[in-house]
């Protein structure tokens, strides 16, 4: 008897598996191809085996917690032409390997794999009435960067503290529903990594920034290989990473430029400064888009080279961050942030802070 009123007392708070799989994740039903994510490949034998055959022993050369099916994990954000990229596999091989992949029919025990990496029980939140409420958003699925989700948290908790707004860290997002959202006025996306919200969630977050709410990204939250939300790619982010240097430059001293703006975010800061960060490189500048650049990167100043080499300058316009308005909401992205040590450099907080600001609907339109 105990153990039945147990078993029963855990569904009705949420804990059942059964009642709360997720079933609305976005690739859950999607056939195999050379798109599909690495991770939901490697889920399957058989696509795992024509990954590796057509890698070949560099397959086996990746770093630990680089491939493999527990998040977080790099292969969350990369496909298979990420890794012929990656790894110098000739391109040519690809159209044989989707053919195989294609090949391949998605099970159930596929579906269901694909789909538990998704939260869907909400949290419980302790929110004032009154006042402003933000919400630090910080799952990762993908790239983990670890200390420096740690440090932001604190940092924006603090800034918000200055500011005397409340602020609740969550790594759920099954708080992406109508009525918990409804409680912020600001959600900041802390170093996201990786598809991490189901379709439902999606839609809730696309309704709340387009009836008002406010979005702030912050670095890694931009910074991924590839997207399966359209929205968040085009109308939160606005750009397409592409790459950041590597080897003996990847953290290299570079001149941030501080542009006079719309929003005023920068206004205070417009001599610039010099930080030693992770630069990002993106398909093209933002301000092509229409939006509202505030810092832009001095390429004279660092080497925008990555990897292998491969040239990642964007020339004499290379935006880090900006903001856009977003139906009747608010989108703040900002590439820096990758090392800890950056949520101490005091331009940097006061740059956050401002944007924090207009993110939330307390500063220009």
């Amino acid at each position: 008897m105990k153990k039945l009123l147990l078993t029963s007392a855990i569904a009705l708070l949420g804990f059942s598996s059964m009642s709360h799989a997720v079933t609305d994740c976005a690739l859950r039903d999607e056939p195999y191809s050379v798109k599909t994510p690495v991770i939901d490949l490697l889920f399957n034998p058989q696509t795992k085996a024509i990954v590796e055959e057509a890698i070949g022993e560099n397959f086996k050369r990746f770093p630990p917690g680089f491939i493999r099916t527990e998040t977080p994990s790099f292969a969350a954000i990369i496909n298979v032409e990420n890794l012929f990229a990656m790894t110098g596999t000739d391109m040519a091989l690809l159209p044989e390997v989707d053919q195989k992949i294609s090949a391949v029919a998605v099970t159930e025990a596929d579906k269901e794999a694909r789909c538990a990496r998704y939260d869907s029980v909400p949290p419980t939140l302790d929110l004032p009435k009154g006042g402003t409420n933000i919400l630090i958003f910080d799952k990762i699925n993908g790239y983990d960067h670890g200390p420096s989700v740690t440090a932001a948290n604190s940092a924006v908790t603090s800034l918000a503290e200055q500011l005397g707004w409340h602020a609740v860290i969550s790594g759920n997002g099954a708080v992406f529903n109508q009525d918990q959202l409804a409680d912020f006025d600001l959600v900041v996306w802390n170093n996201n990594s990786g598809d991490v919200l189901t379709l439902s969630q999606r839609k809730a977050f696309e309704d709340y920034i387009n009836s008002g709410g406010g979005f702030l990204g912050i670095h890694g939250s931009g910074g991924d290989s590839m997207y399966t939300w359209d929205f968040y790619r085009d109308k939160l982010i606005g750009e397409q990473f592409i790459g950041h240097p590597g080897g003996d430059l990847h953290f290299q001293h570079a001149d941030i430029q501080v542009e006079k703006a719309n929003n005023k975010v920068g206004d205070f800061l417009l001599a610039g400064w010099n930080m030693k960060d992770e630069w990002y490189s993106f398909s093209s500048s933002a301000r092509n888009h229409g939006v509202d650049v505030v810092l832009t990167l001095d390429e004279n100043s660092y080497k925008p080279l990555g990897y292998r080499g491969e040239k990642l300058a964007m020339g004499d316009d290379h935006p880090i961050a900006w903001s856009q308005c977003v139906g009747a909401g608010r989108s703040f992205y900002t590439a820096i942030g990758h090392r800890p040590e950056v949520y101490y450099v005091p331009e940097n907080l006061y740059f956050l802070k401002q944007a924090m600001k207009w993110a939330a609907g307390q500063g220009e339109r």
